[in-house]
């Protein structure tokens, strides 16, 4: 069976609750913080949290010169693009449309993992992101006005960028994940802060700069790191699924931090989002299937039947490590999630796919 709030379930449920945290968290700051300098603040802060654990001795596989084009163009994508896409698209788009078509990051970031790479993405899945993305939906709708209009284009732009963002970021999730979020943050962060300066605006004073860094380094660095690790177990469909909670997860703390009373968009979301939550967390996914011959480097254990293989000298197989290793070609038949050792074709036959859970 799917593991229940294990392997990167529970990371995903905690990434998007720590990141949930930093919507009324910062909406205190916004008072004294401009949004583009609290943006860089924020992606600095978790630059700098991670960076500062890398000298420390860790089992993490180290990041090589391959996954740098891929991590760098997730950097690009999210962290650059994808805000300035989104703050084009606010200029002319109703506050309301903006928060509804935001919803939209988690279906972007499914059919991109489905389409360019090939993450099985079945129709559980995809019920699941249809309850949650309705749910998003209701949850952004409020008394404002609202409308379509070409810069709305440029919020539904953002939102995919994310989803790139998120599939690019999958491809080096089995490295060290402190050193992933440290580049993302430090990038993205130097970015904004830059982009502040070119546009004149004023860059806080210390306290609330430090309150923002350490915001920054808790609901984006931890949430970002917990993120990268759920991506090694879940595939990115999923994980941007979970992580879909976060907007009713901000909406939530809000009305505990702020005291207030909860709109009925908040109370009709719930039955939906719950619905969703359940279907992703009872999926269930089996069927015999074909691993290839797969040489790469992460950390592992000898505890999953996947990794039977030498060690070189002074590695222990008894722990968790990370070594360069080889999987010779099998095929088995065992409980699986889209994993980076289970991305292969799955079988098309109607009795096969309501065995795998579809």
């Amino acid at each position: 069976m799917w593991p229940r709030l294990g392997k990167g379930y529970s990371e995903a449920l905690v990434a998007a609750g720590l990141f949930a945290l930093s919507a009324p968290l910062s909406k205190l700051l916004l008072g004294e913080v401009e949004p583009i300098p609290l943006a860089g603040l924020l992606y600095l802060g978790a630059g700098l949290a991670t960076g500062i654990s890398l000298p420390f001795r860790n089992p993490e596989a180290r990041l090589r010169r391959g996954d740098f084009p891929w991590l760098l163009g997730a950097t690009l994508a999210g962290g650059v693009l994808a805000p300035i896409a989104l703050l084009y698209g606010l200029k002319g788009t109703p506050a309301a449309t903006a928060s509804l078509l935001l919803s939209f990051e988690s279906v972007a970031t499914a059919f991109i993992a489905a389409v360019l790479f090939g993450e099985f993405v079945g129709r559980r899945a995809w019920t699941a992101l249809l309850f949650m993305t309705v749910g998003g939906t209701i949850l952004g709708v409020s008394r404002e006005g609202w409308g379509f209009s070409p810069h709305a284009l440029l919020v539904l732009l953002a939102c995919g960028l994310w989803g790139l963002d998120n599939n690019l970021t999958r491809l080096v999730s089995l490295k060290d994940p402190r050193a992933i979020v440290a580049v993302k943050g430090l990038l993205a962060g130097g970015f904004s802060l830059g982009l502040a300066l070119a546009l004149g605006k004023s860059l806080p004073g210390a306290s609330p700069a430090v309150l923002g860094l350490i915001l920054g380094g808790v609901s984006y660095g931890m949430s970002i790191l917990l993120f990268v690790r759920a991506l090694r177990e879940l595939g990115a469909a999923r994980t941007g699924a979970l992580f879909g909670l976060s907007p009713f997860l901000a909406a939530a703390f809000s009305l505990l931090i702020f005291r207030a009373q909860p709109e009925i968009q908040f109370l009709l979301a719930l039955p939906l989002i719950a619905a969703g939550s359940y279907l992703l967390f009872s999926e269930r996914h089996e069927h015999e299937h074909i691993h290839g011959r797969l040489a790469h480097e992460h950390l592992h254990r000898h505890d999953d039947g996947h990794h039977q293989h030498p060690h070189p000298a002074g590695v222990s197989p008894a722990r968790a490590h990370s070594h360069f290793h080889v999987h010779r070609p099998e095929v088995h038949c065992h409980p699986h999630a889209p994993d980076i050792h289970h991305r292969h074709l799955h079988p098309a036959s109607g009795a096969s796919e309501a065995r795998a859970g579809r």
